[in-house]
């Protein structure tokens, strides 16, 4: 084993070489003013009071009131200072840093290029100097500014950048952090006159912040992405993290394999995944004139569109369900893209079926059949153009009066802003108080009217000035409870009211069950709304937080309060910082620290609930993005009307398939249905619970619940598909039936029976998940 091994003599001076190197830090933004200059001085006092021996140098601070104030006491490095084109530059001064030898350097900017004659030609070599000295840097920069993001960020906003950083910076650095800052923040800056000149007015434009801000956190998802795939490597575990997509294609050398390619391609960019492509082929048998001619054209079109591509061998035709599984599980992959089976059920048995083979071997991973449509649309399917005429008749259109009385309503609703974060402790409350008071400075009425600050002093520090409504006692069997007295609020009726743990479930007998009802409420009489959720209380993201972490998550919040929210802004925070946070007892107490940092806070659970808080609020970003501009999407529009058919039992995996079905449909922007089918005459009154709860579900999450009966099992699949068919669907989604071969052999298999069908239809078979399967 590895571990036994002895090492080499450059491995261990390689290690000593680690030993002594400094550490560096990155705060990466989507522009200038999002505050990380704010946030690095912020932690250098922070590290003072702690003992760290800390220097400044060629910080600028924009003369922004609030960053000038957190400079305060720290020791000032005079930088070198010259001009170019009538502005001021600031290089740093390297000589005098390693003469004072700090522990910690703050410096801004590293993408900044020096003067000529200097020591080094940009401040990045200035760092990795540094750093081999044994100084830790703390630094800045932009996420136009790295090389790779340049040239998409110039693609999407017309920004032409300068000054860049090479790319592998963020590989050097040993923590990167995202300041996460709306559009509407940056430009309530701007417009207080608090970000200074740039040269650059298109910067600021309110789609160019926006499509920035996308940028930036999805590239510090894929940063995260990759620590996270090494740390599971190191622990040995296989199988996908539960973070993000990875999407297989089989594609064949066929008239059909491009169309795959292509569908593949649409799923993984509306759903942020990787893409492979894979063709299964018999080294026995030489390509036909055809089939080499449709190869030129897969690996033409997967180069064209950056998928990996890769020839897999199989000897039989029996053995290709086998070799695609196993290559799906050995690259983690979440979804299979293939065609429609186009044999009959005699075919299938004397022949043996790819399609019932894969979905029998396959675990944790869903399987996708594209839709054959060349009976009706020929050997070529071309995406449906947008009808933009119809939007220009709908705005001349004269509002009905319920149409008036809705926009009316929401004019005068309040503006809401949500703070999210991957896990507690990471800061939302801290910064949610800090606003609250910046916005008293300004004169702005704001109140607090509910607060959890876990006894932590750094958050109950920040309540400053602010004044809390009184809670409301609730009387809940024999004991005495608090809540948050909505009416209270109501009536006292502040500009502003900051609301801590949105997910929270009220005390029985409240007039309202969830905290966001009461939020909701108040948004209704006209006040605005600040508040605080964790990833983990999203409603679609129940099954992927409980993949990850162990721990069903019994609080939630349903998506569409992050769709209603005007802003919303993630506070992130690196792994290793938060667990540090937890050892120091800034979080829970210490005597629970131990418990929590052996469950929910283990390193691999940090890392990928901040993947997963990252590409959420990317693809939210997105979806605002693409309503403003269909075109100025990350990942493009979707052009085809979608319909999504989601077919459920009564089984406890019907959440999980309900819960996918609203994803699907909300990346697709598509109408959805969950549709029900009792194999009676009908529904017993022992079900009607569990319906209910199903309903209530979909119903929460934006769709449409329906329940059926029908005399006979045989039947279920023939009703499903009728009335999927009545609602125009072009997906089906439904769930892995595990039952046996008797099972199947006496009561034909239901998603058999779709599956040969519903050719003319995309169908999703989605998977249980079965937890460290491998």
């Amino acid at each position: 084993m590895d571990s036994f091994r002895r090492r080499t003599p450059e491995e261990i001076l390689a290690s000593i070489s680690d030993i002594r190197r400094g550490k560096l830090k990155v705060y990466i933004g989507p522009v200038s003013g999002s505050g990380k200059t704010y946030h690095m001085l912020r932690e250098g006092q922070m590290l003072k009071k702690q003992g760290i021996d800390i220097v400044i140098c060629a910080v600028s601070t924009n003369q922004r009131p609030e960053t000038i104030e957190q400079i305060g006491d720290l020791e000032r490095i005079p930088s070198m200072h010259w001009h170019k084109g009538g502005v001021e530059r600031k290089d740093l001064n390297v000589d005098a840093l390693i003469e004072r030898n700090p522990e910690v350097v703050l410096t801004d900017g590293l993408a900044h290029r020096n003067r000529k004659g200097a020591p080094f030609a940009t401040r990045e070599e200035d760092i990795r100097y540094l750093l081999q000295h044994g100084i830790s840097v703390i630094t800045t920069v932009n996420v136009y500014e790295l090389e790779g993001a340049t040239e998409i960020a110039r693609r999407l906003t017309g920004i032409a950048v300068e000054e860049t950083v090479s790319a592998d910076v963020l590989n050097l650095a040993d923590e990167v952090r995202l300041i996460d800052v709306t559009p509407e923040t940056i430009l309530t800056r701007v417009s207080e006159g608090n970000l200074g000149y740039h040269s650059d007015a298109s910067l600021f434009q309110r789609g160019n912040l926006g499509k920035l801000r996308e940028l930036a956190l999805r590239l510090v998802a894929e940063d995260v992405n990759e620590s996270l795939q090494k740390h599971r490597e190191q622990l040995g575990l296989a199988g996908p993290s539960g973070t993000a997509e990875r999407i297989l294609v089989s594609a064949q050398y066929y008239w059909n394999g491009s169309i795959h390619v292509r569908r593949g391609q649409q799923i993984a960019k509306r759903l942020n995944g990787d893409l492979w492509v894979v063709s299964l082929v018999n080294p026995q048998r030489p390509l036909t004139k055809d089939a080499a001619a449709f190869k030129r054209s897969i690996l033409k079109l997967t180069d064209k569109i950056g998928a990996s591509f890769e020839e897999l061998h199989v000897p039989s035709r029996r053995a290709i369900p086998k070799v695609l599984v196993r290559y799906a599980m050995e690259h983690n992959a979440t979804r299979i893209v293939i065609g429609h089976s186009k044999q009959t059920p005699w075919q299938e048995f004397w022949r043996g079926s790819i399609v019932n083979n894969v979905l029998t071997r396959i675990h944790n991973i869903d399987v996708f059949f594209v839709a054959d449509r060349s009976n009706k649309e020929g050997e070529r399917i071309l995406p449906t153009k947008r009808n933009d005429q119809e939007s220009e008749r709908d705005w001349y259109r004269r509002l009905s009066n319920k149409e008036m009385e809705q926009k009316i309503k929401q004019m005068k609703r309040g503006t809401f802003k949500v703070y999210i974060g991957a896990a507690p402790g990471v800061g939302k409350t801290y910064t949610m108080l800090r606003e609250g008071n910046d916005l008293l400075r300004k004169g702005i009425d704001v109140v607090i009217g509910l607060l959890e600050t876990h006894e932590r002093q750094e958050t109950m520090e920040q309540v400053g000035d602010l004044c809390a409504i009184p809670r409301q006692q609730v009387r809940y069997r024999e004991f005495e409870l608090e809540e948050m007295d909505t009416e209270a609020i109501i009536r006292r009726n502040p500009e502003v009211v900051l609301v801590d743990e949105l997910a929270h479930t009220n005390v029985p007998g409240s007039k309202r069950k969830k905290r966001y009802e009461d939020v909701s409420a108040i948004l209704d009489a006209g006040i605005s709304v600040i508040s605080t959720v964790n990833v983990q209380h999203l409603e679609s993201l129940n099954d992927a937080i409980e993949q990850i972490t162990g721990v069903r998550v019994r609080e939630t919040v349903p998506d569409n309060i992050l769709n209603m929210a005007d802003e919303v802004e993630l506070i992130d925070v690196a792994p290793k910082s938060l667990q540090q946070r937890m050892r120091e007892g800034k979080i829970y107490a210490l005597n629970k620290v131990d418990q929590a940092l052996n469950h929910f806070f283990k390193t691999g659970n940090l890392i990928a609930l901040r993947e997963l808080a990252l590409r959420e609020i990317a693809d939210d970003v997105d979806e605002k993005l693409e309503s403003w501009d269909r075109n100025d999407s990350l990942r493009g529009p979707w052009r085809r009307r979608e319909v999504i058919f989601v077919g459920v039992t009564a089984s406890p995996n019907a959440e999980r398939l309900i819960r996918r079905g609203f994803r699907i449909a909300y990346r697709l922007k598509a109408e959805w249905i969950v549709t029900y089918v009792h194999d009676e005459m009908s529904i017993p009154e022992s079900l009607h619970a569990r319906l209910d709860s199903l309903r209530a579900l979909t119903e929460r999450l934006g769709g449409t619940f329906e329940a059926h009966v029908t005399h006979s099992p045989r039947n279920i699949p023939l009703l499903l598909l009728n009335k999927a068919n009545e609602k125009k669907s072009t997906q089906i989604i439904i769930g892995q039936s595990q039952r046996g071969l008797l099972h199947t052999l006496l009561r034909r298999s239901v998603v058999g029976a779709i599956l040969r069908s519903a050719r003319h239809m995309d169908v999703l078979v989605v998977s249980d998940f079965v937890p460290n399967h491998k």
